[in-house]
């Protein structure tokens, strides 16, 4: 395959890219290293990837029309994972307009792209915060989610239907994949495992919203990885049995899908901070407030679509994840 993996030097991306050119693939991976987080991680992650003859790096803003069209026609890619996004439920409040640049007009050139160029399958990222507003649990791709409560919600929800809207008019296949609270080594510096693990060392006090009781499906950067290769290469079909009468969000009569994919398992943030407490050796000084906006209070993936088709259920337990991203820490900060 040769695959344009967008969103290389971040978190999804970098693991993404590494794991396809060790299985052999070419990859060319896109990143406009935007400023959100700190570009020297984005940097150091690339500077992984760039030794290997089969990686090209492009540095591209998704939003530059011109730009992308070009990278398209020059490359004839066979598969497209979009993973670049402006990130973070809580930014969208502060700065609305960045995601819209990024994430729907960004993603609509990849959708032109892939259309003009004969893209075989494009997987695209989506986010549990679609659920928004469904409190029906464990979160189902076959429930509806027409009530987001972030703008990071709603343009993802739109890239949902953008990109069953490409694979109706033109055949092109395209699989969403909504990601449960991804976490791991090299993860952002703005997640709260990064952000609680500083503070600890330092000595400083966490911020625990609301109070300790919020409750999120944490999936191991591994996990995720194997999904979205799986899924990559099981190109979308239709779906020979959908009733327009009755739809199913998941699935299409056109080359359509919709994954979760998360460990189907609860964890309350306050076992996931005592489990980071023992890996770090240190208690945390715990500063306790009231949710967020935007946020949702849990989070659990139905997986069984995921299993059935691609034969893959995530199951790193937190206790083995965290371990695993205290360890990169340590060594990548030498703290």
């Amino acid at each position: 395959m040769k695959v344009l993996v967008t969103g290389a030097a971040g978190f999804i991306g970098f693991h993404l890219s590494r794991r396809l050119l060790f299985m052999g693939h070419e990859v060319v991976g896109l990143d406009c290293l935007n400023d959100y987080y700190s570009v020297e991680i984005k940097l150091a992650r690339l500077a992984m990837l760039t030794p290997d003859p089969k990686f090209t790096f492009a540095k591209l803003d998704l939003a530059d029309n011109e730009g992308m069209a070009k990278l398209f026609k020059d490359h004839g890619f066979t598969h497209v994972v979009n993973l670049a996004a402006q990130a973070g439920v809580r930014y969208s409040i502060e700065n609305p307009r960045a995601y819209i640049d990024s994430n729907v007009v960004g993603f609509l050139n990849i959708l032109e792209g892939c259309r003009h160029n004969k893209v075989g399958h494009l997987a695209f990222a989506s986010s549990s915060s679609v659920y928004g507003l469904n409190t029906n649990m464990p979160f189902s791709v076959h429930n509806n989610v027409d009530h987001p409560i972030s703008l990071y919600a709603a343009t993802k929800k739109s890239n949902e239907l953008m990109a069953h809207t490409y694979s109706h008019l033109y055949g092109l296949p395209t699989t969403g994949l909504r990601f449960f609270t991804v976490y791991g080594p090299w993860g952002r510096p703005d997640m709260a495992l990064f952000l609680f693990t500083k503070a600890i060392l330092a000595g400083e006090p966490i911020k625990v919203f609301n109070h300790g009781k919020m409750k999120r499906d944490f999936t191991y950067i591994d996990d995720i990885v194997e999904g979205v290769v799986r899924v990559t290469m099981h190109t979308a079909q239709p779906n020979p049995d959908w009733d327009g009468s009755n739809p199913d969000p998941a699935t299409s009569p056109n080359p359509y899908r919709i994954y979760n994919i998360g460990n189907n398992s609860v964890v309350e943030l306050s076992r996931y901070i005592e489990v980071l407490e023992q890996c770090l050796g240190k208690k945390a000084i715990k500063e306790y407030l009231p949710m967020q906006m935007g946020d949702v209070p849990a989070t659990i993936a139905d997986v069984d679509d995921l299993v059935r088709d691609v034969d893959f259920k995530p199951a790193t337990r937190i206790e083995d994840g965290i371990a695993r991203f205290v360890e990169w820490y340590r060594s990548y900060f030498k703290d």
